[in-house]
């Protein structure tokens, strides 16, 4: 039987990682329970078939604790999907994306959260295609702000299509901007968390912060500047193609969206089936995102899962129904 330990460098790093009343210590039994976890002291010895992959994983969490963060139920669940994927979850965890108002520090959560904000980091273009709750919108304003704050760009752009641009939004009150608002209230929200309202208002007034309708991008060179399109899958095809040539010198510009919810009036997403067109160009890169990645509540990912059990089953029955020769129908 494989064997192996891992020693605790200190006796206030115990609690965190077992958690109250060993909650913590509990939840990796659980994931592998085939295995025989003891805890001794400072010494947790692991006697089992993947005795030195749950040793990695106690080493693993003894560095993200080390780093002064704590631990919970949801990020020791995270941090088991990684090792389990033979990924270093402390190198995610303790990624630093941009240090936030009240010293509120944004870090990916998950290994597609890091393998997104690396793509964004590393490319002119991102990307990010995911369900709900992964992050794609909040992660892409904190890069924003971090590359505003650090001067490596001079303006933040954040839009985002409205889709009900026609006769409905006609009866809304106010001018374009205010019948429009509603459509970009979640990037303002992302901005105020991460500046506090104060500082993002302020901002907003200069115009350094900019948030518009996809719209207003028309006939526009957007240069040294980093830009969000957040909701892409509501884009048109020509949107979408407006958008991106709008992009000029010293920018940087991160596309988000959810091939799953298109609301676009006949379905004529912008965003679905880009990766085959513009999947080779240099400088753009495409990120997905999946269940494993949303850090909302767990029912979230439970919803989402059920979502994709009951769509693939939809699109099974239509490719049975379609495989069926008419006679036999």
């Amino acid at each position: 039987m494989a064997r192996a330990e891992t020693m605790v460098p200190h006796n206030h790093l115990m609690a965190g990682l077992l958690g109250q009343r060993d909650e913590l210590l509990r939840l990796v039994e659980d994931a592998f329970y085939a295995n025989r976890i003891i805890v001794q002291g400072n010494r947790i010895t692991v006697e089992g078939p993947e005795a030195e992959r749950v040793a990695r994983l106690f080493d693993e969490l003894v560095l993200v604790l080390q780093s002064g963060q704590g631990l919970d139920a949801a990020k020791v669940a995270r941090t088991i999907d990684m090792v389990r994927e033979d990924l270093r979850p402390s190198e995610v965890l303790n990624a630093e994306v941009v240090r936030g108002a009240r010293g509120h520090t944004v870090r990916p959560n998950t290994a597609g959260q890091k393998r997104y904000t690396d793509a964004i980091g590393a490319n002119t273009i991102t990307f990010g295609i995911g369900p709900a709750g992964t992050g794609k919108s909040y992660l892409a304003v904190a890069l924003a702000v971090q590359a505003l704050q650090s001067r490596q760009v001079t303006r933040i752009i954040l839009t985002r299509p409205a889709v009900e641009a026609g006769e409905r939004l006609g009866f809304l009150p106010g001018d374009l901007m205010a019948k429009v608002d509603p459509y970009l209230r979640p990037l303002y929200d992302a901005l105020y968390d991460l500046l506090e309202p104060e500082g993002a208002q302020r901002l907003l007034d200069r115009g350094t912060i900019e948030v518009a309708p996809l719209a207003f991008m028309r006939g526009r060179t957007l240069n040294s500047s980093f830009i969000i399109l957040d909701e892409a899958q509501n884009t048109t095809p020509e949107q979408m193609k407006m958008f991106l040539t709008r992009i000029g010198f010293g920018s940087k510009c991160v596309v988000t969206g959810d091939v799953t919810q298109v609301d676009v009036a006949g379905g004529r997403s912008g965003l679905v089936g880009l990766e085959e067109v513009l999947g080779a160009v240099e400088g753009i890169s495409f990120v997905r995102l999946t269940r494993r990645d949303v850090v909302r509540h767990k029912i979230v990912a439970d919803i989402v899962e059920a979502y994709e059990v009951a769509e693939g089953e939809v699109a099974d029955s239509r490719r049975g129904a379609e495989s069926t020769p008419p006679d036999a129908r």
